[in-house]
């Protein structure tokens, strides 16, 4: 099992919305498909599976953009996305989208890649979107791998006769992470290093100039590299590393990172400190007037902080106010602006909105908001291990339902509770939300997403609250996730992201009209 990392796997990406499995994914598995070429792709044919997810919502979740922009190679993050399609024929670009089946299809995100480089190079590629912004190649060019872009991964195609020579020089200089793998076809094989860092220029021109080998595809990595042990796994492991350590919620996670990514505990806390920035300044944004255009829903966050500011709700008070701030941050995921998926982008407001609260109104610094934040990354770890974020296999109780078990561990890591406590705040929390279904309506992430969000907001310092008060939960975070992943594989797939049922089954939601059909 791989280890799961905070920055690589739970808080982040850093992306443009609506969808972490959709766009963010989307983006992730061309930008992957672009490394292997190992040239710039003048066209791009991308085909989905009538079956699948993407073959409903690629347009409605900006897919298309994103895989255009990964083709491209530009940011997620770059000006030009909602342009992408229109911009990439200048670009040298020609950009395809197919709906055919794909034999042996077995994820709802599945895509077959077709990528022809301006050099001639050509590649295939079977991939797949599993959650969270998380990708898999599963097949290249007709050899079965699983390529995840978490490290430099080098392949190289031969004649069974070049392998005595190609094989120690792709275990040479100490940066493999495991052995150099190998898959059979006959006399034609295929070898895999997974590396720590790049394989030297060198070193790529002599492997390929040997005789026997027939092509090199260099997959570059998506995120940090994985470079150390594991610290703990499971949160019975976690809850005994704090305590061993007398470590606060988030110093814990914090070691954890660390260790795992080869860093300093100042390093993670500084690239956290930078998407907590980021998706604090995702809610002042979408409190602004000037909200960018969503599919279904006008913007009313602003208008509901504004009601609460001026005492005209029916209770309000810091729940309200974070449910709002939230709820601002959906509508910039929603708008196809920058966020930070926390664990995906559907759940992209909740822990915004909480630690925006936390900012503004307990006056917390910009570290120890960092540290809150790693204490929900510690938290979205073990679910990773047990579960997964992704809608398609669970429903939203592991999207929005973690977002608001994590949001409640900060919480508690802000107040100066424990990690067995910040584990009971996550642990009630989706003891509250388990079962909840992935029904959004005409497959946008907008209803009932944002207002999800924002009442998970709310619950997270309510939740945070019962333990710190003296609650004693006697289900442990463990096994509470491990109920959650098993109600999820009981629910029809009519619950999970194909609005089929629930509220996206209903007659209003069917007659919705689109704000902004059309839209480019």
């Amino acid at each position: 099992m791989k280890a799961i990392s905070i920055l690589n796997d739970v808080i982040g990406p850093v992306m443009r919305g609506p969808s972490s499995s959709h766009t963010a994914g989307s983006y992730r598995l061309a930008a992957l498909a672009r490394s292997l070429l190992d040239d710039a792709p003048a066209e791009a044919e991308f085909t989905f599976d009538p079956g699948g997810s993407y073959a409903r919502c690629y347009e409605s979740q900006a897919s298309d953009l994103a895989f255009a922009a990964g083709s491209m190679g530009w940011s997620i993050t770059d000006d030009r996305f909602p342009r992408a399609l229109a911009l990439a024929p200048a670009a040298g670009l020609q950009v395809r989208f197919r709906v055919e089946p794909l034999p042996g299809a077995s994820h709802p995100n599945a895509v077959r890649i077709r990528l022809r480089g301006r050099g001639g190079r050509t590649l295939e590629a079977a991939g797949r979107s599993i959650g969270g912004g998380a990708v898999e190649i599963i097949a290249l060019e007709g050899w079965p791998v699983v390529l995840t872009g978490l490290c430099h991964e080098t392949l190289v195609e031969l004649d069974a006769s070049a392998e005595a020579a190609v094989r120690p020089r792709l275990e040479c200089g100490g940066e493999n992470l495991g052995e150099v793998r190998r898959v059979a076809a006959g006399r034609r094989m295929l070898l895999l290093a997974r590396r720590r860092s790049a394989l030297p220029a060198e070193l790529k021109d002599e492997l390929a100039s040997l005789p026997g080998v027939t092509r090199l595809f260099p997959g570059a990595p998506l995120g940090f590299v994985t470079r150390g042990p594991q610290l703990f796994d499971g949160a019975a492991g976690m809850i005994e590393f704090a305590e061993a350590g007398a470590l606060s919620p988030g110093r814990a996670a914090a070691r954890y990172e660390a260790s795992l990514l080869g860093l300093s505990e100042e390093e993670i806390i500084e690239e956290m400190m930078r998407r907590a920035d980021i998706m604090t300044a995702s809610v002042r944004r979408g409190l602004d007037l000037d909200v960018p255009d969503m599919q279904l829903l006008r913007p009313t966050a602003a208008r509901i902080y504004r009601a609460e500011a001026e005492g005209r709700l029916a209770a309000g008070g810091l729940h309200t106010r974070a449910a709002a701030r939230a709820m601002a941050a959906m509508h910039v995921n929603c708008g196809r602006g920058v966020v930070c998926a926390a664990p995906t982008a559907g759940s992209a407001g909740v822990i915004p909105g909480v630690l925006a609260t936390l900012l503004d109104e307990k006056a917390v610094s910009r570290e120890r908001l960092a540290l809150a934040l790693l204490a929900a990354g510690a938290v979205g770890v073990v679910v990773a291990e047990r579960s997964t974020f992704a809608a398609e296999v669970a429903g939203c109780q592991v999207e929005i339902g973690a977002a608001g078990a994590m949001a409640a561990a900060a919480v508690v890591d802000v107040a100066g509770g424990t990690m067995r406590q910040a584990c009971d705040a996550a642990a009630i929390a989706f003891q509250n939300t388990m079962g909840s279904v992935c029904d959004l309506v005409q497959g946008i992430v907008e209803i009932p997403c944002h207002t999800r969000n924002a009442a998970a907001a709310a619950a997270a310092f309510v939740n945070a609250d019962l333990i710190l008060g003296g609650y004693h939960n006697p289900i442990p975070l463990d096994e509470t996730i491990d109920a959650v992943h098993a109600v999820g594989l009981a629910m029809p797939a009519e619950l999970r992201v194909t609005s089929l049922g629930g509220l996206a089954a209903t007659p209003s939601a069917r007659a919705l009209p689109r704000i902004a059909e059309g839209r480019q």
